[in-house]
């Protein structure tokens, strides 16, 4: 039985191994082989995509064709059913490889809007957002450069677009229409918490538009509201829409580089699920329904660009792609202003880090984007706790230690029952191992005089794997926290350690690591098979190696989890061992 055990643990070695391929293997299989083969070949396959999206849509150089067209019946939400005449399938005029051709607004200007967290380039063509700086997110620690969202460029080209469309051959202001502004730059005072961007579109019929894109101080939220002025004779009619342009360029991969590895993905919400979209599954990039309550979002590691519709209306859900690009799309149901009336029109963008607690104010289930993957139901509540004991300690690195120690808390009675077994264990080797040399040649005779000794002694031969299989979950559940959870980026600890979200620049934890392995490994009852024993021998230095590459948060949460294990391991052995040597003396 002795055996047993130690094969059980060699054995979670290898499922721990086997994940780690699988995870690897799952994030590098949904990259084609043909679009890592270097720059050139990735430009090259995305301008040819861009020049096929392009010539598949009429107007996609930017004429009238390839403006949205609202439904004719008001109120109703805007179906998608041909690419020329509605929101959703319309390519804009920035699609990669025609931009040259769109101009991309660079003869309407650009307005500058600057908060506190964000700085923002916004373009007088459609109000589209083309560049987005994070303050306080630099892209390297130590750097003055800040985590950029959006670009313009032919290649990698990343745009938030919003707009109006309306009847065909009618005007509106759609993502392609020009709007005038009275500054050329916003910033937000220190006396106040809002910033308001209003910019204005007329229709020279008596309709005028104000289209005011409203900031938060410390927030990435954009509220995007649309008021409408119909001084005219007729009722005007127009529906809200908003899209995502991205042309995912693929990274090489590399074990040292984890943004090679994020999804950089487009996701969305049904109203009552969260749902990543595969950019080469046919479900997914023929997308094509009507959501009420729901969320559109461009992933990436850390960060997300999001646009959440007005909760109360029922829009449609749209996607199309070509290559590595996608445009994700949601249309609004089309409304009518009355004559001489006033209407208002509202949606919400984010563009930001996936901070969790100011996702899940704006939209239910907008905090899935921080993607923990299978085991949310483990890392949702654990990141919880450790932001809470985070925000009593100020250190994310803190908050691990305490939180391995609640944790450990929490199973004590559950490791306290199997390290009584594992000290017995101990305490019986020399009489299982005369066993085993009285009955070596009676393997069935061997087994039930073990048995009788365990039954007598009230042993459990497996109870040492329990909390090993316990610890694993929670091991991958760390993993995943500290992997996307934007609130650790850059986090430091102490000391050497400026970063628990990335390996230790000078591998010492990996080394306590492995020391902390061998002093459990050496608490406990030695393998009766040599080759099992030599196996274990080196195990601490093969996870060590392996948890070098590991961020360092991860393995300062198995350091700690291991001296805590050995402490309790080391007490219970000796009470172990000084009951068996009272037993003895009264014997």
């Amino acid at each position: 039985m002795t055996n047993t055990n130690a094969r059980v643990f060699v054995w979670l070695g290898l499922v721990l191994a086997l994940w780690l391929n699988y995870e690897t293997w799952q994030r590098d299989y949904v990259v084609k082989p043909d679009t890592i083969s270097g720059s050139a070949t990735v430009a090259a396959s995305n301008a040819a995509a861009a020049s096929s999206l392009g010539n598949s849509i009429p107007g996609a150089a930017g004429s009238a064709a390839n403006t949205p067209v609202a439904p004719a019946a008001p109120g109703a939400a805007t179906p998608v059913t041909a690419m020329p005449t509605t929101v959703a399938a319309a390519a804009p005029a920035t699609i990669p490889g025609v931009i040259a051709a769109a101009n991309n607004g660079q003869g309407a200007g650009t307005i500058r809007v600057r908060t506190d967290v964000l700085d923002l380039d916004v373009s007088l063509q459609g109000g589209e957002l083309k560049r987005a700086d994070l303050l306080q997110y630099p892209q390297v620690k130590g750097q003055s450069a800040p985590v950029r969202l959006f670009n313009t460029d032919a290649v990698g080209h990343y745009s938030l677009q919003t707009g109006l469309s309306g009847p065909a051959g009618a005007a509106r202001p759609t993502h392609l229409a020009v709007f005038t502004s009275a500054q050329i730059d916003y910033e937000l005072g220190t006396s106040s918490d809002e910033l308001r961007v209003p910019l204005t579109w007329t229709d020279g019929a008596g309709v005028t538009v104000t289209k005011t894109l409203i900031l938060h101080r410390g927030q990435y939220r954009i509220d995007v509201q649309y008021d409408v002025q119909n001084d005219s004779a007729t009722p005007w009619q127009a529906s809200s829409y908003a899209q995502i342009l991205r042309d995912n360029v693929p990274l090489p991969r590399s074990m040292f580089n984890v943004e090679s590895y994020a999804a950089k993905v487009p996701a969305y919400d049904d109203g009552t699920k969260y749902q990543k979209l595969a950019l080469d599954k046919d479900d997914d990039k023929n997308l094509s329904r009507d959501i009420k309550g729901g969320w559109i979002a461009g992933l990436q590691h850390h960060f997300v660009a999001a646009v959440v519709p007005a909760s109360a209306d029922t829009y449609h859900y749209g996607m199309q792609v070509q290559g590595n690009q996608y445009l994700l799309s949601v249309a609004g149901p089309s409304k009518v202003v009355a004559p001489g009336t006033v209407a208002a029109l509202k949606e919400t963008l984010y563009v930001g880090p996936k901070l969790q607690a100011q996702l899940g104010a704006i939209a239910e289930r907008l905090d899935l984007v921080a993607d923990y993957g299978m085991l949310t139901v483990l890392s949702k509540p654990l990141f919880t706790v450790l932001e809470y004991v985070h925000n009593a300690v100020g250190n994310w690195g803190l908050a691990i230690i305490l939180v391995t120690l609640l944790l450990k808390l929490l199973f004590y009675p559950l490791s306290e029952s199997s390290g009584k077994s594992m000290a017995k264990m101990r305490v019986l080797a020399p009489r299982i191992k005369a066993l085993q040399e009285t009955y070596k040649d009676d393997k069935e005779q061997l087994g039930k005089k073990m048995m009788e000794i365990y039954q007598k002694e009230k042993i459990n031969p497996i109870a040492g794997c329990l909390p090993m299989l316990i610890q694993m979950p929670v091991f991958f559940a760390f993993y995943w926290v500290l992997l996307e959870s934007v609130e650790m980026r850059q986090a430091p600890f102490f000391g050497w350690i400026t970063d628990i979200s990335s390996k230790d620049p000078f591998y010492i934890l990996p080394v306590l690591m492995a020391i902390a392995m061998f002093v459990q490994y050496k608490l406990n009852p030695a393998p009766a098979d040599p080759v099992q024993a030599k196996v274990f021998m080196i195990l601490p230095l093969v996870m060590s190696v392996t948890f070098a590459f590991f961020p360092a948060g991860l393995v300062l949460y198995w350091v700690t989890n291991t001296v805590l294990s050995i402490a309790q391991q080391w007490n219970i052995n000796r009470r172990i061992e000084a009951m068996s040597t009272k037993d003895r003396a009264q014997a």
